[in-house]
Formats: C-alpha cells, structure tokens, sequence
C-alpha cells in the first residue's frame, strides 16, 4: 500500500514537472515579447508578470510618461487577453465602469429592461488614475475585483476569466484625488514602483518610437494557457524554509517584539492577505525564472512589492525622515 501511494506520488511529481516544463516557455516567451517593446524596465515587467500568474491585481505607481498604460496594452496583446483602459475622473460613476439596464420596448409594446455591460467586463483593465476617482466609484471597483462578479440592480453578473485589474497612481499629483484607503489597498496583490529608464534604454526608447515604424507586441500565450499557468503556481512545491522565511518577513512587519528593533517605526502592518499573497508571487517568480520551486531570494526580492502599501509607520519614525523601503529593507537583512 506504501509503495502504490510512493508510485501516486512520484507519477504526480513528475506531472507537475512536465507540465512546469511546457509553462514555462509559455511565461518566458511572454517576457520576451513584452521586453521587446518595454525597455528598461525589466523589473516591472517581471513584477506585472508574476501578479497576473498568481492570478491577483496590481498597482502600478509612477509619473507619467513611463509607459505604464503601453505596459498594460502590451500584456493585453502578448497574453491574449480581452485589455481595455478607463481613464478615472472625479466624475466618473460606478455604472460607468460596471454597467447599466436601460428600458427597452419590443414590437409588441412589450417593454423589459436589459443590461449594458461596462468597460469592467474585460479580461484585464487598466485603471489609470484610480486615485482620480471619488471613493463610491473606487469601491465598485475594487469591490469586483474582490468578488468577482457585479450586483446591478438586484442581478448577478459573472466578470470574465481570468480578471486582472492594473491600476496607476500618480504619487506627485496629489489635488483632485481621493487616496485609496487602507483596506483597499489591501486588495491589490503588489504595489510596482515604476520609475526612470536608464540613458542606454532611454536611447532605445528615442528611436524606437519616434521612427517610421515602431515595434509591436506579439502574442505568445492565450487565455487558456494563462488559467493553466495559474493553476500550476498553486500545485508547485514549497520548502519549508520559504514558508519560515515568508511568515518571519510578515509578522516582523507588525507592530510587536516580532519586528524588533524596526516594529518600533511600525505603526500598522501587514495582515494574512500579505502571507497568501508572497506564497502565490514566490511561486510564480520560480516559474517565469524556469525553476519548479521557489527560494528564500524570490521572498526577499518580491519581500517591498507585497508589503509596502500594507504598512505605515509611527509619526516619529516619518518625524526622523525614515521611510517604508528602509524599515522592509532591515527586516529583510533578517531573513536572507
């Protein structure tokens, strides 16, 4: 009985690692199309990658100008999904981006209402500004991205799968902007900071797209394919000591004797969602690198990403000019 459950177990392995194979060329070749297009910013990239493979949402945070909205489109183009972009404006409603009925009347005389789907009703949607947007309009947003599905008018509407949302905030601007709070946050899966290009990225960037022709992404996956990618990040393997490592890092970020010498600058941090959400994106790191399991480096790299816009620190630790990246940069000196 021992060894028929021995044998079970080794033909599962060796499943998932067929499978791993054939996945990961999948991912990287997605991340080469999307390089091809997007220069310098292979962090960012990587990062956006590896929050759609976990199957979670992102916010993109960077002044304009660097490509985020392109980054977005490209992926749309490269995974093969349906990619549409809202612009958010203090005006805009939540049945602007959920969708409305609107009263019809047949031939007959027979009058019935029907519903119009909204720009939400896509397979990955850029909110771009969603900071820009009022707090009632946030919500419905953020609300779907959580459940999944839209309630309008008492009926239930199924969003499409897969569903990412990638969001981007402005951190300059700060008039006419309602910031997110807490709990919304909460529920993107990683804060990705994008900033400058380098001079020799920049150069590729200058004359890539101020040319006569400029380069265009190509489709390297599917939908299809990117589900069955999900669904093998939650299937591969997980050491102990990554599992050590990932729950250290978390409850270190919490105010308490946990954290040490830096819980002292914390004044809130992190909760479970944070622990879910570095076990996914560890995972998917190990895939997009062509690896079958994840390492203590995937949870100290993807460590900020995952737990800067779930912390916040005391008064003194800003009054002293600390930030969240160096109080995360000393808890992770702890593990690796």
């Amino acid at each position: 009985m021992a060894a028929a459950t021995g044998e079970g177990l080794e033909k599962l392995e060796d499943s998932i690692v067929r499978l791993a194979e054939s996945t990961t060329v999948h991912v990287q070749a997605a991340r080469t199309a999307i390089g091809a297009v997007i220069f310098g910013q292979d962090k960012v990239v990587e990062q956006a990658l590896v929050t759609v493979l976990s199957g979670g949402h992102g916010l993109l945070v960077g002044v304009p100008g660097l490509a985020k909205t392109k980054l977005v489109d490209t992926m749309g183009t490269v995974l093969g999904l349906e990619a549409r972009r809202v612009q958010f404006t203090p005006d805009l409603m939540p049945p602007d981006i959920l969708g409305t009925e609107v009263l019809e009347e047949s031939q007959g005389g027979k009058r019935s209402f029907r519903f119009i789907t909204g720009p939400i009703f896509a397979q990955l949607l850029m909110a771009d500004e969603i900071n820009r947007a009022s707090p009632r309009t946030q919500s419905a947003l953020l609300q779907a991205m959580q459940e999944q599905h839209v309630t309008v008018a008492g009926a239930r509407h199924d969003l499409p799968k897969p569903f990412h949302v990638l969001a981007t905030q402005n951190p300059i601007e700060q008039e006419g902007t309602y910031p997110l709070p807490e709990a919304q946050l909460d529920r993107f899966l990683m804060e990705i900071d994008v900033d400058y290009p380098d001079r020799d990225a920049e150069r590729r960037i200058l004359f890539d797209t101020t040319g006569a022709e400029e380069t265009k992404p190509k489709p390297a996956m599917g939908a299809d394919e990117l589900m069955a990618a999900q669904r093998l990040v939650r299937r591969l393997p997980v050491g102990e000591s990554v599992v050590d490592a990932i729950l250290t890092l978390v409850r270190s970020a919490r105010p308490g004797p946990e954290g040490g010498e830096a819980a002292k600058a914390i004044a809130w941090g992190p909760g479970p969602r944070a622990s879910q959400a570095l076990m996914l994106a560890v995972r998917a790191r190990a895939l997009l690198d062509g690896r079958y399991a994840p390492s203590v480096d995937d949870v100290v790299e993807l460590a900020e990403p995952v737990l800067k816009h779930r912390m916040a620190l005391t008064f003194a630790a800003r009054a002293e000019g600390r930030t969240v990246s160096e109080v995360i940069a000393q808890l992770k000196s702890r593990i690796g």
